[in-house]
């Protein structure tokens, strides 16, 4: 404790206590404008209508139809030079999503065609409607993983076909319901409830059992995604001569998958040769199809596709459930593929637009994501959103607009018209290397232990996503990732951190003594602040956590005979709102000081904390002149009435 720094100030002090500020009390406020600015800023915080202030009839349709439509706004300043642009990397996202789509399909127990589908209808309604230049559409592993395995357990995909793909038309259309309407409503802020590290741990464990299901068409074995602990015993059991198994089609696998790895690694040593790897997976096709049609490896057993629908999309609006048990089904796995496809999308989006310093509407992107998904609906397209290595491609290929989507979309479109029946010899092999190969890099290892570093509760929330996924299921490890997410933000808000503050020498400022060790208390009195807003769910906390700080700092006066402690005052900077309860709580505390014969001193109320204090009359409890602009004034006052008693 620094008496000789107290004592030397003290002139210093009274010299400076004319120039002590009062809090001020902001102005009332008109409920009604009180009310609006509330909404406008929980809903409207990007202003969206701010172009169409003081603008005629005619203009304002026009910018109504462009925030609807964004290439209309773009399209204006469209050229050759960026149509260049957007034409070769449209080119390279064709050449990776195709395969790609194929295998996706598998992951979700539908035909190859309908992976191929939903890279044809939904990217050419997001060019339209989608407002990042980056993002490339289609369907992406672990919202197939998620659809596949959801919808299996209510249809059998081989016994009940129809069926099955009718509820997984019914859960892509209430897939688009549910992004839609969170854009439409302004409540995007609701993804943000799944936090970064929750979507690590949920991704990576998605991956690990994306990767144990294609082990099937590596070995010829029946693997359950999850019950991983059963996987040794498995692969065991394939070996033996009574079970088939097939050489021919793990030397496939192995041989590209080992080519596929090779090709990404190449790409991200050198960024330049990033076109390698966007080729690498239809490369892989290609030959292993020729070679599978030379050899006829299918003759002894090389499982192939067999056959690809030739033509595009039929119209499937008629087979969506609208009535019975089957809607709410198709409602409940639409809504949470819808959520996970949101989430990835408007996180991919926001990365790439960082990068290329321009903004993204996330509520735009919503209503982008949900039109192209509900009409995909109703042409044979299950969910469709961002996928992030193909809009990393995109992005390195060079792309401008959205334009790129279109591209790849037309390529699609020929492939369904004519090129379809030549996949008929591709075996499952090397659909199940490309997918391997896609979905390893959602495993961040480097992500996870920088969580661990940062936050151990963060990190908690990533290994638990991460198993639940594994050894439960994606419904499961999502469940898990929401609640730790949830647990955490309640915790935060019922177990706010308060801190202990002391003066850092030569200066009149004030901080956590735990940070700054130098800092000094001051004789006769106790500083805390409370880092949080006072509500009804952590104020009673508050108020014994500082009678606790006062109980022990006590103690620690009596046992070094140091004056009393006469004040006590709480930094409420950080307290950006206080409601009844936290009143009470503090009328509470004033209380308890009271019989202690301590004074309570409060500094640096904001407006609204400080508005709500004159109205409750806890200001005239205790005393206006105990209210201070800063903790350094409130210091100086408190010094000047510390009596030496011990």
């Amino acid at each position: 404790m620094d008496v000789r720094s107290f004592s030397s100030s003290r002139r210093h002090q009274v010299q400076n206590l004319q120039y002590i500020h009062k809090v001020g009390v902001p102005p009332k406020q008109n409920l009604f404008k009180e009310f609006k600015t509330t909404v406008k800023e929980t809903f409207f915080p990007d202003d969206p209508l701010r172009h169409f202030k003081d603008q005629p009839r005619s203009r304002k349709f026009i910018l109504c139809m462009q925030a609807a439509f964004p290439i209309l706004e773009w399209a204006r300043g469209y050229n050759l030079t960026k149509f260049r642009g957007d034409l070769l990397a449209g080119l390279t996202i064709a050449s990776l999503c195709i395969p790609q789509d194929i295998g996706y399909a598998k992951l979700a127990n539908l035909d190859p065609q309908y992976g191929l589908y939903s890279s044809f209808v939904p990217p050419l309604l997001y060019a339209f409607m989608g407002s990042s230049r980056d993002i490339a559409i289609g369907p992406v592993a672990v919202v197939s993983l998620l659809l596949g395995t959801a919808l299996q357990n209510e249809f059998d995909p081989v016994k009940n076909v129809v069926e099955y793909h009718r509820l997984a038309f019914t859960a892509t259309f209430f897939a688009g319901i549910t992004q839609a309407t969170l854009g439409f409503l302004r409540l995007g802020f609701l993804i943000d409830f799944l936090s970064h590290a929750a979507i690590v741990g949920f991704m990576g464990g998605a991956a690990i059992t994306i990767s144990l299901q294609q082990l099937k068409g590596f070995l010829g074995i029946k693997i359950s995604p999850r019950k991983l602990i059963s996987l040794p015993f498995d692969i065991v059991n394939s070996l033996s001569p009574n079970l088939q198994w097939n050489w021919q089609t793990i030397a496939i696998g192995a041989s590209f998958l080992a080519f596929l790895l090779l090709t990404k690694h190449i790409g991200k040593k050198n960024k330049k040769l990033f076109w390698i790897a966007a080729i690498a997976p239809l490369i892989s096709v290609v030959l292993s199809t020729a070679l599978v049609y030379i050899t006829h490896a299918d003759d002894h057993g090389v499982q192939i596709v067999n056959h690809i629908e030739k033509g595009i999309n039929p119209w499937s609006a008629n087979q969506i459930y609208f009535s019975g048990n089957n809607l709410l089904k198709g409602f409940k796995i639409g809504a949470m593929a819808g959520m996970v496809g949101l989430t990835e999308a408007v996180a991919i989006g926001r990365t790439f637009a960082a990068m290329k310093d321009y903004q993204l509407d996330g509520n735009k992107e919503m209503v982008a994501l949900g039109t192209m998904n509900i009409f995909g609906s109703m042409t044979s397209c299950y969910v469709a959103t961002g996928s992030f290595s193909r809009s990393a491609v995109n992005y390195m290929a060079g792309c401008q607009t959205a334009v790129s989507n279109i591209v790849m979309s037309f390529v699609v479109f020929l492939t369904l018209q004519f090129i379809t029946p030549l996949f008929k010899y591709t075996p499952n092999a090397i659909l199940s290397s490309i997918v391997i190969s896609a979905v390893i890099g959602l495993i961040d290892f480097d992500a996870a232990l920088l969580i661990w570093k940062i936050d151990k509760f963060d990190f908690l929330a990533c290994i638990g996503a991460f198993f639940g996924v594994i050894f439960a299921s994606v419904e499961i490890g999502l469940l898990i990732a929401v609640t730790i997410s949830f647990a955490k933000i309640l915790l935060q808000v019922t177990r706010p951190r308060t801190a202990l503050l002391g003066r850092i020498p030569r200066t009149n400022v004030y901080r956590n003594i735990q940070q700054y060790p130098e800092a000094t208390k001051v004789l006769g009195i106790l500083i805390v602040r409370v880092d949080s807003a006072i509500y009804f769910s952590n104020s009673n906390y508050v108020k014994e956590r500082i009678l606790r700080w006062l109980t022990d700092e006590e103690e620690q006066q009596k046992a070094a005979f140091a004056p009393k402690i006469q004040f006590l005052i709480v930094d409420m900077s950080p307290v950006t709102d206080i409601d009844t309860s936290g009143i009470h709580a503090l009328e509470e505390l004033h209380r308890s000081l009271e019989k202690r014969d301590v004074q309570l001193v409060l500094a640096n109320p904001g407006p609204v904390v400080i508005d709500k204090l004159h109205v409750s009359s806890f200001a005239n409890l205790i005393g206006e002149d105990k209210i201070y602009l800063t903790v350094a004034d409130a210091v100086v006052s408190c010094s000047l009435n510390c009596t030496e008693v011990v």
